[in-house]
């Protein structure tokens, strides 16, 4: 008898393959750890609304990425005298297509910025997506609240401009003196720089009154008024500072304008929210006024021309004091305040005179005694000036070269600095600009730039990488960008 004809085979159900979108938010960031930079991680996140929750609701990501893919700089904003604008010089990177687009979707030509008829031409180049020349937008009085410029943004103003990849001293020229010259109507129409720190640019210009807040990342300007003065303002020196809250969604900010004398200081605050001027009393606080300062971790700190400490401004109570600042063994040294990659507080002696094989900077952090806990000054790193030259080709062998070096800024760890090597003393010569990192005291060059105070421009993290109640974004792929729900 036949056995029975055995039941067909079940055909086995089909597999469907696994994507990125089928990947849960914690294996989205264990992938993301690894990518190769913050423009990079900007790309995908605006790509898919499941990467970008996956980033945005996690602090903790924000942290990690952050500590192991430094903020990137994209290059440097020059001051450079009888310009309509300041200069922007990019970074060149050719193995990193994304930081590229990056820079090429962003407005660091300033375009924005209201200029006269005649200068438009000499402002600088206007975006092809752009359908005029420079904004032209009425000058407040000082007496009127700030006004807020509308300018062409993205439709999803969350969302980041991030494409699909396809004087004769440095540190003197820094500092801004009020004279009566200044209200001279035959003023130049030119736009200066005050200062750069988070994504914003600030400038002034005192021939139309203004005061702008750009962000180049985001296409976006905002003008206002100059700073209240008056006659007992004249001959003092002043600078700006920025202020923005990381973890705000919005894009509101603080800029603080410093007023100093020999003897004393005024701040005053700008809201972005209120658009009006907040002026402090007049705090008397002894020593030589000094050039910019520098902002660290909330406070503001002065420390060129100060011998043996520096003025400070806690920009929460706008309160100043003063604060010892570590032992010089040498004389001529500038001394520059900036933060180590934690947001310490920590700064930077270089010589100021004609430098020698001995030369040297020196870090100085600010920390705990591991002895008994007490905060105070303590060496960290230092740099010899030999490492400097090898890397710009220059040695003492000749000397009738003149080298220098200048610390441009200190920030999130990194020292950038400028170094000069001439051959004469009145040899006008392009620059080196180098970075110094205090974690692991690596020493890169950067590229050349010209002669002029130079503003390092970092990429902050995006405001539309930070958890926020819009609930739209911008959906980004094969160059073309549409708002999804």
């Amino acid at each position: 008898m036949a056995s029975p004809t055995p039941p067909p085979a079940k055909k086995p159900s089909q597999l469907h393959p696994t994507t990125m979108t089928d990947l849960d938010d914690d294996t989205l960031r264990e992938i993301f750890l690894r990518f190769p930079s913050l423009p990079s991680l900007v790309h995908a996140a605006l790509s898919c609304r499941a990467f970008l929750d996956a980033v945005r609701s996690s602090p903790a990501f924000r942290r990690q990425f952050r500590a192991l893919h430094p903020a990137p700089l994209l290059g440097l904003f020059l001051g450079i005298q009888d310009t309509v604008t300041p200069t922007f010089v990019p970074l060149l990177r050719r193995s990193d297509p994304d930081t590229a687009a990056a820079v090429r979707g962003a407005d660091f030509f300033l375009t924005r910025l209201p200029v006269s008829e005649e200068d438009k031409e000499d402002a600088g180049p206007v975006p092809e997506d752009d359908k005029a020349d420079a904004v032209s937008v009425p000058v407040p009085n000082r007496e009127d609240d700030g006004v807020s410029v509308p300018v062409p943004v993205p439709q999803d103003e969350d969302a980041d401009s991030v494409p699909v990849p396809v004087s004769e001293d440095d540190d003197d020229e820094d500092a801004v003196s009020v004279s009566e010259d200044d209200d001279d109507k035959e003023a130049v129409f030119e736009w200066s720089i005050g200062a750069c720190r988070d994504g914003f640019v600030v400038l002034d210009n005192w021939s139309t009154r203004q005061v702008a807040v750009y962000n180049p990342l985001r296409r976006a300007m905002d003008l206002f008024p100059l700073p209240p003065h008056g006659d007992d303002c004249e001959g003092l020196h002043f600078d700006y500072h920025i202020l923005a809250e990381e973890e705000d969604s919005r894009s509101s900010y603080r800029v603080v304008c410093v007023w100093h004398g020999e003897r004393g200081a005024r701040a005053n605050v700008l809201s972005s929210d209120t658009k009006t001027w907040q002026v402090f009393p007049w705090a008397n606080i002894d020593g030589l006024w000094p050039q910019r300062g520098k902002l660290v971790n909330g406070h503001i700190y002065w420390t060129v021309g100060m011998p043996t400490d520096a003025r400070v401004l806690n920009t929460a109570t706008m309160q100043f004091f003063r604060m010892d600042m570590p032992p010089s063994s040498r004389v001529n040294e500038m001394l520059t305040a900036g933060e180590t990659k934690d947001g310490r507080l920590c700064v930077v002696f270089a010589p100021n005179v004609q430098l020698n094989s001995k030369s040297a900077l020196v870090v100085w952090t600010w920390r705990a005694d591991d002895d008994n806990g007490v905060e105070r000054w303590m060496q960290d790193k230092s740099l010899p000036l030999q490492e400097i030259l090898g890397i710009v080709r220059c040695d003492f062998r000749d000397d009738v070269k003149r080298i220098e070096v200048s610390v441009k800024a200190i920030i999130d760890g990194f020292v950038y600095l400028s170094a000069y090597c001439g051959r004469w003393q009145h040899h006008h010569s392009t620059r080196w600009l180098l970075s110094f990192s205090m974690e692991t005291a690596e020493l890169n060059n950067l590229g050349r730039i010209i002669h002029g105070a130079s503003y390092p421009y970092i990429m902050p993290w995006p405001r539309s990488l930070v958890h926020s109640k819009i609930k739209t974004f911008t959906y980004i792929q094969f160059g073309e960008a549409e708002n999804r729900p």
